[in-house]
């Protein structure tokens, strides 16, 4: 069996390392030429590819069943262009490859925009609170609308990643010590990379379509996770200034519960800030 991962940055990778070790031949592509000695060390085959360019996409997918559209904007300009354009790319080619039967994208919870704290499902309406939320909830859309019979598709909606390289500590460091808008109770979602990696996997083996929240079981508070995170780095704590309001573009309690009743258990259930 062949897998192509479109995007293979932190997350692709190391899907990459799994899907092999289960024997699947895999291809990794990026738009960069410079990142290609990194990817022939983790994929069978590794090669430039613009997301926008629909004959080279074609090619590419030829011979792949497995499609996991894993693509990172390199800034906040880029959304359209890096995960709604390869997306719309991507469809319009599936016609002329049949030989596609699954495709697992990694989008964000972000979608779920500002929900005030409250608990939200995979059947929450959405609401980005911005045009780059729009973006990918657009993405989103037009992925799902290529599902037919014999072609699964699935979205992904991660929490913030961390883990190997990516450590919790690494990510805020440089908030210990200082103040920060807002009063700390704004709800943040995380999950590991094992359990992305995981989930991906799991997608894959039971043909997962249609949406599910990727986060871990308890959401928390970003004030709970920075003073847990800094006690334990033994770092300056943070200050909060409520009288200067917090600009989260998106604060909501998300729920895994549709992926654990799927049957996938996660390796990392709760925020471990030694990771």
């Amino acid at each position: 069996m062949n897998g192509i991962i479109i995007g293979c940055g932190y997350v692709g990778k190391a899907v990459a390392l799994c899907w092999r070790q289960h024997g699947i031949t895999v291809t990794a592509t990026t738009t960069r030429s410079d990142r290609l000695p990194e990817l022939e060390l983790v994929a069978d085959r590794a090669l430039v590819l613009n997301g926008n360019a629909a004959a080279a996409l074609r090619s590419v997918l030829a011979d792949q069943q497995i499609v996991l559209l894993s693509v990172g904007a390199p800034n906040a300009n880029a959304y359209e262009e890096t995960y709604l354009q390869t997306a719309k790319t991507l469809v319009s080619v599936l016609p002329d490859v049949p030989v596609v039967q699954q495709i697992i994208y990694t989008g964000s919870y972000a979608v779920y925009g500002d929900c005030q704290g409250e608990w939200v499902t995979e059947a929450t309406p959405v609401s980005p609170t911005n045009r780059n939320g729009e973006i990918l909830a657009e993405t989103e859309q037009v992925l799902l609308s290529a599902a037919t019979n014999s072609r699964s598709v699935c979205v992904l909606r991660l929490g913030g990643i961390y883990g190997p390289g990516r450590e919790l500590i690494k990510i805020f460091r440089r908030a210990a010590g200082t103040t920060r808008p807002g009063d700390g109770n704004d709800i943040t979602n995380w999950v590991h990379l094992d359990d992305i990696v995981g989930a991906i996997d799991f997608a894959r083996t039971h043909r997962l379509c249609g949406i599910y929240n990727l986060v871990q079981d308890v959401p928390t508070t970003t004030g709970h996770l920075l003073g847990q995170l800094f006690q334990v780095h033994q770092l300056p704590a943070v200050t909060w200034d409520a009288s200067q309001p917090s600009h989260r573009p998106y604060n909501a309690k998300v729920s895994n519960q549709k992926l654990r009743e799927a049957g996938y258990c996660f390796q990392h259930p709760s925020i471990d800030v030694n990771r």
